[in-house]
């Protein structure tokens, strides 16, 4: 049986999936037929029964909306999706939603949907196998040698962030890239080219690509590029393939009527007529095609075996390496990690992105999976590893990524080496661009990746810079993601605190927030210590024993003037307890009776004091407590000056709260 014949049978599973669940693309999975086929038999490196095998080929799908091109294959490769979940295509609780999700799906390598996003995961995973590549091969033994396949599309391919990862992928020249553009000239509005003119060979030779053409549905010039793109290994590569969306349907391929809706019965029995499919028989496979599929399963299980004793004999004979190799593959942090935490002076002051620096040069010693850098802004975000050694073209054992000034990019490229499973990635830059990584952010949040964000800057108190880089309403919008924790440490002894938090917490992202000024080292030999952090709040300071008559609450920069005004509070004869918060998402995590220890509600008087908008506090101040925060744009000041105008000092905190009792 011939690769082509499966191609078709592809296209009628992709039909009848879209037709049943009357919701769908058919079109770009019919025009893609035809390269998954000869991708998936007879070149993909894979094992069904190990989904997760450190030297497996990834393959990417970025156009997420062609997701039943990727059930089909993972249907017929014996990833044990079955047929009836085929037939569930877009139902509640199926394994086969709209877009593809990782993490539901076995065989799904990461979550696709918004276009671009899983290019930057491809360059991501492409960079990942470089650099472990580079750090455990050794001349007699070859633990990673893979290929990173993506299938990018038009709508790929216009988004911003595709310009920002390949411009970083012909740069660092990832020779094991290998991306097939399915060039079908149509987008749900119509023919590309009402939008869209540009040359894409020229582009993306620009970008240090090795580029081919081909007739995306002729399966001999397709197995020719894939062999030619796999041996040259000096750059990435694109495949261009010349495709037509619906391919095989007689009314409407190469139209956009067959992009984002049911091709409908009649036009699925001319198509499958066309095709040599049996007309009345929906979600037709012959035996045949699961017998090549068994075939090349059974080739690479070959390949896999001879990978586990060449992973045995590495074992034995590089015992240091596989313990490296283990603490990444596992993600693991030293039980002592505290230990190995720096010092810092008691009430020296100490800008939180400063403290971050200090804790990543100690991390970098003892944290093999921990990798990362910054957009850019290293110098400013403390993200550099000083004498680590830079990645670069070519070159991959340095300890500092240089992602350029490619926040959008960063993220992707963050999730995919996550998603690579054997890096913990970190990426850096000011708060205020957290607005360019969110769809990343949120990404890594879905899909429970371990990435961590190293924000700073984070408040108007970046001073003169004005209110364009000045963070106001990304503290809070960040908070509305689900599943990402979000930390804003109130001094350096909670900057370690945190990024502890962060390195133990494997089933999300988190962001830390960071100051650029410098603010008060808290003397943990006379208040609580700082890993009370994990507990996202924490009782720093109460006057004296008893139920408190007013709490103040606040995060970051604001604590320790909240604890200058407290002192001062006190002195009216009341009891006053502070309240250091720097995450919102670990404090609901604790059980009712620790959040009401905290936060008693017979203590109605709370006024919560952050220097970002006030959105979502009234959960914590309640209907009688105020907030003393930031509802407009900065200014461009020195931070000593914004502090003085916008009353976040310790005389408007006191007397806010005066009036309040």
């Amino acid at each position: 049986m011939k690769t082509e014949t499966v191609a078709d049978i592809i296209r009628g599973l992709a039909m009848d999936a879209v037709q049943q669940a009357n919701s769908g693309h058919p079109g770009a999975p019919m025009g893609l037929a035809d390269f998954a086929s000869v991708l998936f038999l007879k070149h993909l490196k894979y094992n069904p029964e190990k989904t997760n095998w450190p030297d497996r080929d990834r393959f990417v799908l970025s156009p997420g909306h062609a997701s039943t091109l990727l059930y089909s294959l993972l249907h017929l490769a014996g990833y044990g999706l079955d047929m009836d979940q085929l037939k569930n295509f877009r139902q509640w609780d199926s394994l086969t939603p709209g877009h593809p999700e990782y993490g539901l799906t076995p065989g799904v390598e990461t979550t696709t949907g918004p276009l671009g996003q899983g290019s930057g995961n491809a360059v991501g995973m492409a960079l990942a196998e470089a650099v472990m590549a580079e750090r455990f091969n050794e001349d007699d033994a070859t633990l990673v040698d893979h290929h990173t396949y993506a299938i990018v599309s038009d709508g790929d391919l216009m988004e911003g962030i595709s310009h920002e990862v390949f411009s970083l992928a012909g740069h660092l020249k990832l020779g094991k890239l290998i991306a097939f553009y399915d060039s079908n000239r149509i987008t749900i509005e119509g023919q590309t080219d009402l939008a869209y003119s540009e040359d894409t060979r020229k582009r993306m030779e620009s970008y240090g690509w090795h580029v081919l053409e081909v007739d995306g549905h002729d399966h001999a010039q397709i197995d020719e590029a894939l062999t030619d793109a796999k041996a040259h290994t000096a750059q990435p590569s694109l495949i261009i393939g010349h495709t037509l969306i619906g391919k095989g349907s007689p009314n409407k391929q190469g139209t956009a009527n067959c992009h984002g809706s049911p091709l409908g019965k009649e036009e699925i029995a001319l198509t499958k007529a066309a095709l040599g499919l049996p007309v009345d028989t929906p979600f037709y496979v012959p035996e045949e095609v699961y017998s090549l599929f068994a075939e090349r399963k059974q080739v690479n299980l070959e390949v896999y075996r001879t990978w586990e004793r060449t992973l045995a004999a590495y074992r034995e004979k590089y015992p240091d390496e596989t313990t490296r190799w283990e603490a990444c593959q596992h993600r693991l942090v030293p039980e002592d990690i505290s230990t190995h935490m720096p010092a810092f002076e008691a009430d020296a002051s100490v800008a939180t992105r400063i403290a971050s620096g200090k804790v990543l040069q100690a991390l970098n010693k003892t944290v093999p999976a921990l990798l990362g850098g910054s957009a850019d802004l290293g110098p400013s975000n403390n993200t550099e590893i000083k004498d680590g050694g830079s990645i670069g073209p070519g070159r991959f054992s340095g300890a500092n990524i240089h992602f350029g000034i490619r926040e959008h990019g960063m993220g992707a490229v963050m999730n995919g080496m996550a998603l690579h499973g054997d890096i913990i990635p970190y990426g850096g830059t000011f708060l205020v661009f957290a607005d360019y990584c969110r769809p990343a952010i949120r990404l890594a949040a879905l899909m429970e990746l371990q990435t961590i964000y190293v924000f700073t800057h984070d408040s108007i108190f970046l001073g003169e810079d004005g209110p364009t880089h000045q963070a106001v309403e990304q503290l809070a919008s960040l908070r509305a993601i689900p599943n990402l924790t979000v930390i804003r440490p109130a001094d350096a002894t909670e900057t370690a605190a945190a990024w502890q938090v962060a390195l133990a917490r494997k089933k999300g992202p988190t962001a830390l927030l960071l100051t650029r000024q410098g603010v008060p080292v808290i003397n943990r030999s006379i208040y609580p210590p700082a890993d009370l952090l994990k507990s996202g709040a924490y009782i720093l300071w109460q006057s004296r024993e008893g139920h408190p008559d007013f709490i103040l609450i606040a995060s970051g920069s604001e604590v320790s003037i909240c604890l200058d005004a407290a002192r001062k509070l006190a002195e009216d004869n009341i009891i006053v307890r502070v309240v250091s918060m720097p995450s919102w998402e670990l404090f609901e995590e604790q059980t009712p009776e620790v959040k009401h220890q905290i936060l008693p509600q017979s203590c109605i008087r709370r006024l919560a004091v952050e220097a970002g908008c006030d959105m979502g506090w009234e959960r914590y101040v309640g209907e009688k407590g105020r907030t003393i925060t930031i509802n407009r744009f900065g200014a461009s000041a020195p931070h000593t000056i914004l502090a003085e105008k916008f009353g976040f000092t310790p005389e408007n905190i006191l007397r806010t709260a005066r009036d309040m009792l």
